[in-house]
């Protein structure tokens, strides 16, 4: 179960990326985005959340790893040491990294960036998110401060 799981967040957030990233930012695709993508890694995340939390599935937990829990750094190694635990960690990440890749896509759109100059951005929220995120808040006060310096001059 775990592995297919793992499987289909995988493609699914690949393909909302791919959307986000490569097709025309038309209300459907940012709503592809926001509704198939998000929302379904969050549905995905939640459900798996509450199924584990009630034991309604079995984490396949790894022996020697532990009780699971979220207070200590010990506990949260052995959820991770668990199929559950590792599909759902990933999906909140994937659910979080495209939501911030989206939001960021829309302000950079806004602001007027190219899709050229958001595409390395993109990239860097898709594959190590507060990188991409932490690029674009650098980027994005930069040319606020550049277009508050010109009107100032006009």
């Amino acid at each position: 179960m775990w592995h297919g799981l793992f499987a289909f967040t995988n493609l699914w957030a690949m393909l909302a990326w791919v959307l986000l990233v490569f097709f025309p930012r038309k209300p459907l695709t940012y709503s592809a985005c926001l509704y198939l993508g998000v929302a379904l890694l969050c549905v995905t995340y939640t459900v798996c959340f509450a199924l584990l939390l009630s034991g309604s599935v079995d984490p396949g937990v790894q022996p020697g790893s532990g009780s699971a829990s979220f207070s200590s750094i010990e506990g949260v190694r052995a959820l991770f040491m668990t199929d559950a635990g590792v599909v759902i960690g990933w999906t909140h990440y994937l659910a979080f990294d495209l939501f911030t890749g989206l939001w960021i896509s829309r302000d950079a759109d806004a602001k007027g960036f190219s899709r050229f100059a958001q595409a390395p951005v993109l990239l860097a929220t898709f594959m190590a998110g507060p990188v991409g995120l932490l690029t674009w808040l650098v980027l994005r006060e930069r040319a606020a401060r550049r277009q508050a310096r010109a009107q100032k001059a006009a």
